[in-house]
């Protein structure tokens, strides 16, 4: 009876040191966030598809389709580097982050006694395409941030630009022609900036 007790004390010992020393297995909960982060870099890609093909279609020939982009555009910028400059530890995307909201800023006066000159309104909100890409940002965990942002930068940036030349080419009124070619070389310095961080992110 002793003996067949110390066995079981020694099973038991030997099944706790195993798990113990056991690797740390995915759990369900792992599998789940991941799951969710692969989905929302997934919608990213196709709201990036859509916006680019937005930009270079109505965009540039449609004066309130212009108004609400670029308008839109500035505001998702602006909130988009909100996040940033809370979130990341990398201090080249704190540094973009800040000059997002400096540019923006600036930009959105700019355009806006244009816009109504030109008898449009600026968005008052993001659309829903823009919404989830602010949602993902918040979504996204700690340790990918970064790349999600610079991602998402680098889509919006091209899109904005299109839409930028586009209207500056082909657009009908005056004003705002004018200012989507003054504008157009200060969104191609960040798309350049953005590009050079995500390319060092993938080091």
């Amino acid at each position: 009876m002793k003996h067949a007790l110390l066995l079981s004390a020694a099973a038991v010992a030997a099944l706790s040191l195993a798990a113990c020393n056991k690797p740390a297995s995915t759990t369900a909960s792992d599998t789940t966030v991941a799951a969710g982060q692969a989905v929302n870099k997934a919608e990213d890609a196709t709201g990036a598809a859509v916006g680019a093909t937005s930009a270079n279609t109505l965009g540039p020939h449609d004066t309130a389709a212009f108004v609400s982009n670029a308008s839109q555009s500035d505001m998702y910028e602006i909130q988009a580097a909100q996040i940033a400059e809370k979130k990341s530890k990398n201090p080249d995307i704190k540094a973009f982050a800040r000059m997002m909201v400096k540019d923006h800023t600036a930009s959105s006066k700019a355009m806006a006694p244009l816009a109504q000159a030109a008898g449009q309104t600026p968005a008052a909100d993001l659309d829903n395409r823009r919404h989830g890409f602010i949602d993902h940002l918040n979504a996204a965990p700690d340790a990918d941030f970064d790349k999600v942002y610079a991602d998402q930068q680098v889509a919006a940036h091209k899109e904005a630009l299109d839409l930028l030349n586009g209207y500056a080419k082909d657009g009908p009124d005056p004003g705002l022609k004018d200012a989507a070619a003054k504008l157009a070389p200060t969104v191609q310095a960040h798309l350049d900036k953005i590009t050079a961080i995500q390319a060092s992110l993938k080091k």
